[in-house]
């Protein structure tokens, strides 16, 4: 938990934003903190379909629902980068989401091998 200090910077800078950046902030947030019990233990990415004009914010819930059994602290970085190449440097959302589902679906790659390697030894 922030002190109160702390609290109050993240506040002021939130209102800096406009509010579609609090809106990418606050889906950012949820993606560190989001948990479902018992669907961790899933082994394979639930298909999801991507619809039509889905922003980036959108995305991330959908592809952290999409894979449940991802460490969601593995995929900070580079989701945080993403996101910042879309609402910092207008990056279209279109190529930062397709970069992100490839991100998770690596991810997701790296976790099965490491699973494997794992059951051999």
């Amino acid at each position: 938990m922030g002190t109160k200090r702390e609290e109050k910077k993240l506040l002021d800078l939130f209102d800096r934003l406009t509010s579609e950046q609090q809106e990418k902030l606050i889906a950012f947030a949820e993606l560190l903190t989001e948990a479902s019990p018992g669907v961790a233990s899933a082994t394979e990415p639930v298909i999801i379909p991507r619809p039509a004009r889905e922003t980036v914010t959108m995305a991330i819930r959908r592809l952290v629902r999409a894979y449940p059994m991802l460490d969601r602290r593995r995929l900070m970085g580079e989701a945080a980068q993403l996101m910042a190449q879309h609402a910092l440097q207008g990056r279209p959302s279109v190529e930062v989401i397709d970069e992100l589902e490839k991100v998770f679906a690596r991810h997701y790659e790296q976790s099965k091998g490491k699973g494997e390697r794992r059951r051999v030894k």
